[in-house]
């Protein structure tokens, strides 16, 4: 670079510096300016460097030549002291322009959950019409296998190729085609097809040992309402809590029940992974537990919702089969068939000619008007199936009691193997019920239309069990809250409370279901309890969800004092008189006033005379006797009034012997003279318990019997 260049150079500087003071930011481009001094090396040609052209005006302001030079190095110095602030960054970002290159990167694929995305919509969709047992097209879509093999079009799945698979294909056509899938209702969503062939095109992966089964509109809302609850899981339980089996034909139906961390419970049976352990002991398929060995032990492992539960499974003699019993397998279809009820063959005089003990209370009378009277017709062993008591069960004959079963159910078949087998008796030591037992004992359904599997199992004098579910009767006290079928499912309907009644044998037990409204906001109050009934109300309120009442004003705790424990209306001074107290405890000392006035003894002296039946009148058709009776009135008025607990009121009086006047509560035993309607009258008055259905059967509705 020649001399020339230099100084030209270094005018331009000054001059930039000269003509542009006020302004700082400017002056940055001091330093680039020195930036093509770098390349002075270089042996570049002038005509490459522009700066000299510049240098045309600088004869004009060659007067502040005489500045000495150094003048303008301290202001480059602090621009160059700050190049973060200035605009020499800027080149930076231009020179990072083809760095958007490598940014756009593919989003992640979510991967599909056959459990979540798939199976749904199979059998939702698809599963009713390609079934085992409804096989539309030739193809069923239950098993991976059976989707890859197809149907009369092709194979309808090929893991790997969406393009090659009917299940996806059918479903892309048009929505006004003939042949497109699903026929019925709305096409699939797009979200669907496309989950469908990203399952499809990852190979169609299986989970194993999961076969598919339409469900209901309900099982799919369950099964949602269970996914949902999920996080508020706190147990689950799988009735009965063990399985036991005693012959090749034993089995046990599987409940599984969740519970959740608000006290609500869900039937998820059917969301349910069952398998046994060691199925050369047992297998389970469709919810029951048959035995598959002789004898072993193992355990029925179920995965639902996340967990793992298991229950004990016990084979024994499993490779034989019992021969079908008059007692234990015929007597309990006559009475599922409610043959033996008081509507029917059940009554005192029969029905058509024909007459069975009521609820099978007589096995033996039974056997013998089946078998000997009429004989070849009821029971024709030549031909079981045209027996006059299979054929009318059926309906195949007329029969005034309609159609008890049909000929596709276990019920025909056993009646149809014993008399096959010669419609034996039974042998004296044949086993007998000693007891039945109800799965689940409680239940907290939410919403109207939410069901819940029962089960029932027997168990019988030589240790064995059974479950009878099929062979149970039940009925509910409530419809309206809760009802029952035949099988035993609940479903449940208004809100409240309702006990649901199975029936096998001479037992009945009982379990409770509380109805409460679905997704309710509710939040338990704090609640001041003053005894053991507050808690108890306070309890049955919190199960079904409802607040309690407020408390009453004073005017209305008045009244219904009065009311409650004298039998009287308070006067107006009365009231006028506590509503002015203010005593924070007036309630409590009202109460205990009112216990100690004669009033409070006379009105329970009443209600327990009624109860007792004291009156003149001993017995029928006999003078009345005032003074037995004034006797036996002021004994009881007596003791309510010194307080004495009614247990020992009763025991004083059941126990009392001796004269009618020397000792006024024998007059207890005066009042009727039939010991067994004495009998009853104790056990309505004292225990509440009505039994006399129990002195010529069984009580139908209760567990009285007449033994």
């Amino acid at each position: 670079m020649t001399k020339f260049h230099l100084v030209a150079t270094s005018l331009v500087v000054l001059f930039l510096a000269n003509t542009t003071p006020a302004a700082p930011a400017p002056a940055a481009p001091a330093a680039p300016a020195a930036a093509p001094a770098k390349p002075t090396p270089q042996p570049t040609p002038p005509a490459a460097q522009p700066a000299p052209v510049a240098a045309t005006p600088v004869p004009t302001p060659a007067k502040p030549a005489p500045q000495p030079a150094a003048k303008p190095a301290p202001p480059a110095a602090p621009a160059t002291a700050q190049p973060a602030p200035q605009p020499v960054a800027k080149p930076a970002p231009v020179a990072a322009k083809p760095t958007p290159a490598p940014a756009p990167a593919a989003p992640a694929v979510a991967q599909v959950d056959f459990i979540k995305d798939i199976q749904p919509v199979f059998e939702a969709r698809c599963l009713e019409c390609h079934n085992a047992n409804k096989d539309k097209g030739g193809l069923i879509m239950d098993t991976a296998d059976a989707m890859k093999k197809g149907g009369e079009s092709g194979a309808g799945l090929v893991p790997g190729d969406p393009a090659k698979s009917l299940i996806l294909a059918r479903t892309l056509l048009a929505d006004d085609d003939d042949d497109i899938m699903p026929p019925k209702g709305d096409p699939l969503t797009a979200d669907q097809k496309a989950k469908i062939k990203q399952w499809i095109a990852a190979g169609a992966p299986w989970p194993q040992g999961v076969a598919l089964r339409h469900r209901s509109k309900e099982e799919l809302e369950a099964l949602a309402r269970l996914q949902r609850k999920q996080s508020q899981l706190e147990k689950v339980e799988i009735f009965p809590p063990q399985f036991q089996m005693e012959s090749k034909r034993d089995f046990h139906r599987v409940v599984v029940m969740a519970t959740f961390n608000d006290a609500t419970t869900m039937d998820v049976t059917r969301f349910a992974d069952m398998q046994v352990a060691d199925t050369k002991v047992a297998t389970v398929a469709d919810a029951m537990v048959h035995p598959a060995g002789d004898t072993g032990s193992s355990e029925l492992i179920v995965k639902v919702a996340g967990r793992t539960i298991k229950a004990p499974v016990t084979v024994s003699h499993g490779a034989a089969d019992r021969p079908i019993s008059f007692r234990l397998d015929v007597m309990p279809v006559f009475m599922r068939g409610t043959c033996n009820s008081g509507g029917c063959h059940g009554a005192a005089r029969g029905k058509d000619g024909f007459r069975l003990s009521l609820f099978g209370m007589d096995p033996a009378g039974d056997f013998i008007r089946l078998t000997r009277e009429m004989p070849g017709r009821r029971v024709n062993l030549a031909l079981p199936a045209e027996s006059t008591v299979v054929a009318k069960s059926i309906a195949s004959v007329p029969h005034s009691g309609n159609q008890c079963f049909d000929d596709q159910t276990e019920y025909y078949r056993t009646l149809v193997e014993w008399i096959e087998n010669g419609a034996p008796d039974d042998s004296p030591e044949v086993a007998k019920v000693t007891g039945i037992e109800i799965y689940p004992k409680q239940i907290v359904m939410e919403g109207a239309g939410r069901t819940q599997q029962i089960t029932v199992r027997a168990t019988y004098s030589d240790g064995s069990d059974r479950d009878v579910t099929s062979l149970a009767l039940f009925m509910s006290n409530n419809d309206p809250v809760a009802s029952i079928t035949k099988d035993g499912l609940v479903t449940s309907g208004d809100r409240g409370s309702a006990f649901m009644l199975a029936r096998f044998n001479v037992y009945s037990v009982t379990m409770q279901t509380l109805v409460i409204p679905d997704q309710l906001e509710y939040q338990q109050p704090k609640l001041v309890e003053s005894n053991y009934i507050d808690e108890k109300v306070d309890e049955n309120l919190h199960k079904l969800r409802i607040l309690p009442s407020g408390i009453c004003s004073d005017e209305e705790f008045v009244r219904r004092l009065y009311l409650d424990v004298i039998g009287l209306y308070p006067k107006p001074e009365d009231i006028r008189q506590f509503i002015a107290d203010k005593n924070p405890d007036k309630r409590t000392a009202l109460v205990d006033a009112l216990l100690q006035r004669k009033e409070f003894t006379d009105v329970w002296v009443m209600k327990w005379a009624e109860l007792l039946q004291i009156r003149s009148g001993l017995r029928q058709n006999q003078v009345p006797f005032y003074k037995n009776a004034l006797l036996y009135y002021n004994w009881l008025s007596e003791r309510i009034a010194k307080n004495m607990p009614i247990n020992e009121i009763v025991r004083e009086m059941l126990s009392a012997s001796g004269g009618t006047v020397s000792n006024p509560p024998v007059n207890f035993y005066q009042m009727e003279a039939d010991n067994l309607k004495l009998t009853e009258n104790v056990a309505q008055v004292f225990m509440g318990m009505r039994i006399q259905c129990a002195q010529c059967h069984n009580h139908p509705f209760d567990r009285w019997t007449m033994d």
